[in-house]
């Protein structure tokens, strides 16, 4: 090699897994900055861009950050001083290492929104010699609002780099049976935890506004699958698929969560376990407004007992779920 040319490190392999992001702290600052990257996507809010950014900048960012700082400060993790979702994700990335992480593959993570960036991970792997990069957007239900949104992100970066790595970008696996018996195992762990015996488990999944769908995009088929194959394998309780976390005025995903817990005392449905397999990690969806918000509504309304199911977190069934989606492109 010419004894004038750069030293470039090579051969070896990124593995990167990406969840939906953070705030740094649960500062209104801090907050307002995760909200405004988060609604400035085309594909999350696909309305007029004009009109919209005027509605987000004069209205959405003067008020919701407080409320936003607000949740996000009742399920901060004070002892590490982050979010949850970043506390998990952060322990996702070190278990799976442990599992295929070796001289030749590096394993890490990033978030779509506020940090760490997808742009910053991937050039630190491209400057660390992998030469082929395998993405893990952490949605086992696709929709163009979440894994889309990270493979348009993933792809902004590269199209700015002059040498390239190969991308591999690991599809949505909702149907994938060790996630399907991961999702029960953390069922039939919490009945065995709880005193009281469930009436209704609600399987709640992030919605989508209707018009996303009625415009093609899977995402509500693939949240009935999931719900639908838990069902096949797990028959001792009822299980009622719902939709939370709807914003604005248009019609989202039905039946909502919200509704349906206000509702469910007055049919008789008394005690009652949620659980959220369209989320990773446990995040502020889950823990505040599941948790807190769902919760105070369910018992408010005459419910009696009221358990939220843990997301799989860094359950060793999670990880071996991770190990075997990117072994098939190692």
């Amino acid at each position: 090699m010419d004894k004038n040319h750069p030293e470039i490190k090579y051969g070896k392999i990124g593995v990167l897994i990406i969840n939906l992001g953070t705030p740094d702290t649960t500062s209104w600052w801090d907050i307002r900055k995760y909200l405004k990257e988060f609604l400035s996507d085309r594909r999350v809010i696909e309305i007029n861009p004009i009109v919209w950014q005027i509605i987000l900048n004069l209205f959405i960012l003067t008020f919701r950050p407080a409320k936003t700082a607000h949740a996000y400060k009742q399920i901060w993790r004070k002892e590490t001083n982050e979010s949850p979702l970043l506390y998990f994700t952060k322990r996702q990335a070190s278990l799976l290492n442990q599992k295929i992480g070796n001289q030749n593959v590096i394993v890490d993570f990033a978030m779509r929104y506020g940090n760490p960036s997808i742009n910053s991970k991937l050039i630190q792997l491209k400057e660390a010699g992998c030469e082929k990069i395998v993405i893990l957007p952490l949605y086992p239900q696709y929709a163009a609002a979440t894994t889309a949104t990270v493979c348009d992100e993933v792809y902004r970066s590269l199209m700015r780099m002059r040498w390239q790595p190969s991308l591999q970008i690991i599809p949505h696996y909702e149907s994938e049976p060790l996630y399907i018996d991961a999702i029960i195992k953390s069922i039939e762990k919490k009945i065995k935890e709880i005193t009281w015996q469930p009436e209704l488990i609600i399987s709640s999944y992030h919605g989508i506004p209707k018009s996303y769908f009625e415009k093609g995009d899977p995402y509500h088929c693939y949240c009935q699958k999931t719900t639908r194959l838990i069902k096949e394998s797990f028959k001792k309780i009822e299980i009622q698929t719902t939709f939370q976390s709807r914003f604005g005025p248009q019609e989202w995903l039905t039946p909502y969560t919200d509704k349906t817990l206000e509702s469910l005392p007055s049919k008789g449905i008394k005690n009652l376990l949620v659980v959220c397999p369209g989320f990773a990690s446990d995040c502020v969806e889950t823990l505040e407004e599941i948790n807190i918000q769902g919760r105070e509504s369910f018992l408010k309304a005459g419910g009696k007992n009221f358990d939220l199911i843990p997301c799989l977190n860094d359950n060793p069934e999670h990880i071996m779920l991770f190990e075997k989606l990117v072994n098939k492109y190692l």
